[in-house]
């Protein structure tokens, strides 16, 4: 497995961050200085195929957004083996749930393939942005909600249906 490069943000990125960004449902409806308030807040990640971008029970402390490439979300069965549970990809995010509880990660994500374009916040600092602009804050947090609703329904649509 390659070793993850990241790169810090600089100017030159920042309008395709901004273009990523604007895809995100979550960051729907932010204005375009909102948007370059988050888009500094962001590192890239470059991961290939098979990297461990976070596991099963670290701490959930940042907020992942997948800027190209595709991510599997794999949780461990009852006999310890990592079991894929869903692919996401560009315009997709992860970790949301840690921005609300803080606690540790529900699942493990790994890179599905080579180049995997990812931009990470940390979440001390998405919080410290959402105090400073309560407006963002309470979009995101609005967004946040309405994504865990929906995966909160469809999940227990699934466990009905069996």
């Amino acid at each position: 497995m390659q070793e993850n490069r990241w790169t810090a943000v600089g100017k030159a990125l920042m309008p395709l961050i901004m273009q990523t960004l604007k895809q995100v449902e979550l960051f729907q409806g932010l204005t375009s200085q909102q948007l370059e308030r988050l888009s500094a807040l962001c590192q890239t990640h470059i991961w290939s195929r098979g990297d461990i971008i976070f596991k099963q029970g670290d701490p959930a402390n940042t907020l992942y957004v997948i800027a190209s490439g595709q991510v599997e979300i794999a949780v461990h069965n009852a006999q310890g083996d990592l079991t894929p549970e869903i692919y996401l990809g560009s315009g997709q995010i992860i970790g949301e749930m840690g921005l609300v509880d803080a606690g540790t990660r529900s699942a493990s994500a790994i890179a599905a393939e080579d180049n995997t374009h990812i931009y990470s916040i940390l979440a001390d600092n998405l919080n410290r942005l959402c105090e400073d602009d309560t407006a963002l804050g309470y979009r995101l947090m609005r967004h946040i909600a309405q994504d865990l609703s929906f995966k909160l329904r469809h999940h227990d649509t699934t466990i009905a249906e069996q």
